[in-house]
């Protein structure tokens, strides 16, 4: 997906999640302020019912008792002509009035509209149960306010009450809640403001967070194609501590490790071919020397052939080294052999004294005492010999190498120390990298080539072993590799 369609993409998905989260709480908050201002409107008629239904019971009680002796007409139909009169001097607004006899026929009502037969039942239950009963006549519906105006519906309350001679009846109050449906239109419009303000507000923020996100992915395919280019030096911003940073910092250091790894393949490269450059020019000169005095003078034809020798020698061993790193990469196959670890090592110090005979070095090395161990001779041979090599190689004449052997536990410990040069503290993180060779290496006469180390840390912890570097400049080094013993 292109970047171009990824926005695109981002952007409708923060629309979709603004419109469903404000909407929501929008709705939500609309349910709820209308089902709290109909409970008001609820409250409110019950109210006026309850004051209509005092003061009917007053007027009934009036006439029941202070009827005039010289009025012909009966008190039950004085009470129905003076009620109206009676409510409306009492300036009960906001609704209005049905009377009903026991038989639930209207007697009168205030407008033809508060005469409404779809609540015989609640009049039936008031006059059955002689208490008031309340009759909700549903509306549009709570949700219809937000697209058109309200309708909160008809609340009748139906009120018995008792005639002068002692008959039953009904008086119906019919409250339309007028001043609670203005209320609610009246919100709707600042409501469905604020909701959209707040869903812009919203979508602007998450693509303000987003466009940060997709920057870092721009730095991030940058460092991608500088590291393609072979620009190393590039690097991304750590900006603030947070996941992104982090993210940032991380790819940094991969950076930072590809580009140690490149130099360091770099300088492997012109140490090799200089390697290699100065045993070839060694050869030819010396097979050059041989085709024109060798076969006359013994002497030229040893020599030649013992330089010849040495110079084939350094080149196998380079080419060894290499062999050995792609068959570490490759993956290490592991025999499990029982040996006796002691006669191993003081057979790798032998083979190294001769090696170095020339700087007069003391070697010392484990007793006769057998150390036994389950694992590869051969592999664990070359450690020793990569880190004897080592310690002869930056030793001085005079110098001293020792080996010493233990068993803890189920672990073996070997320790190869020397006292040489040492190593830089700047150094010691590195060196167990591939073709990392300090400033001291590269100037000494018997430089390697970087593989040793890495090899040897290879191996070690392909069994399932430890190895660790102690160093002092001046004063010496110290390698300890720890080997589980194994079984058989």
């Amino acid at each position: 997906m292109h970047r171009s369609s990824l926005r695109t993409w981002l952007l409708l998905v923060s629309i979709l999640f603004a419109a469903l989260v404000v909407g929501g709480v929008s709705v939500t908050t609309y349910v709820i302020v209308t089902d709290g201002i109909r409970g008001i409107a609820v409250r409110r008629a019950t109210s006026i019912a309850s004051e209509a239904g005092r003061i009917a019971t007053g007027q009934s009680e009036f006439n029941r008792i202070f009827s005039p002796t010289d009025d012909t007409k009966p008190p039950d139909e004085r009470f129905v002509e003076e009620l109206p009169r009676t409510l409306a001097a009492a300036e009960i607004a906001g609704a209005q009035f049905a009377l009903y006899n026991a038989d639930l026929e209207p007697l009168w009502s205030s407008t033809p509209g508060a005469v409404v037969e779809a609540t015989d039942n609640g009049r039936l239950a008031a006059l059955q149960n002689k208490r008031r009963v309340r009759s909700d006549l549903a509306g549009g519906g709570v949700i219809q306010g937000l697209f058109t105006s309200a309708d909160l519906g008809t609340v009748v309350v139906h009120s018995p009450v008792t005639f002068p001679s002692g008959a039953q009846g009904v008086l119906d109050l019919v409250f339309h809640p007028i001043e609670e449906e203005t209320v609610i239109n009246s919100i709707r419009i600042p409501m469905a403001m604020l909701a959209i303000a707040s869903a812009i507000v919203m979508v602007l923020l998450m693509q303000t967070s987003m466009a940060w996100v997709l920057k870092l992915v721009d730095d991030l395919r940058e460092a991608a194609d500088s590291i393609d280019a072979g620009r190393l030096s590039d690097r991304l911003p750590v900006e603030g501590d947070n996941e992104v940073g982090a993210l940032a910092g991380s790819v940094n250091r991969l950076i930072e490790r590809l580009q140690r790894r490149h130099d360091a393949q770099t300088r492997f490269v012109g140490d090799a071919s200089h390697e290699l450059a100065t045993p070839v020019a060694g050869i030819r000169g010396y097979t050059s020397i041989l085709r024109e005095w060798g076969a006359d003078d013994p002497q030229v034809r040893q020599e030649a052939i013992d330089a010849i020798d040495r110079e084939s020698r350094r080149m196998a061993r380079l080419t060894g080294d290499l062999l050995n790193l792609l068959h570490t990469d490759q993956g290490l196959v592991f025999k499990s052999v029982r040996f006796d670890l002691n006669a191993l090592v003081r057979d790798r110090l032998a083979a190294t004294a001769s090696r170095w005979l020339d700087k007069d070095l003391e070697y010392v090395g484990p007793g006769e005492s057998p150390l036994i161990m389950f694992s590869d001779p051969d592999r664990v041979e070359d450690v020793i010999s990569i880190l004897l090599d080592n310690a002869a190689k930056y030793t001085p004449s005079g110098g001293k190498v020792t080996v010493e052997t233990r068993r803890r536990r189920d672990v073996i410990v070997v320790e190869v120390s020397d006292t040489g040069q040492g190593i830089p503290s700047h150094d010691l993180p590195h060196i167990f990298d591939r073709f990392y060779r300090s400033e001291a290496s590269r100037t000494s006469s018997e430089a390697g080539f970087g593989l040793g180390l890495a090899i040897a840390h290879n191996i070690v912890e392909s069994a399932g072993g430890q190895i660790g570097v102690d160093s002092v400049e001046g004063e010496g080094t110290t390698f300890t590799v720890q080997m589980p013993r194994g079984r058989l």
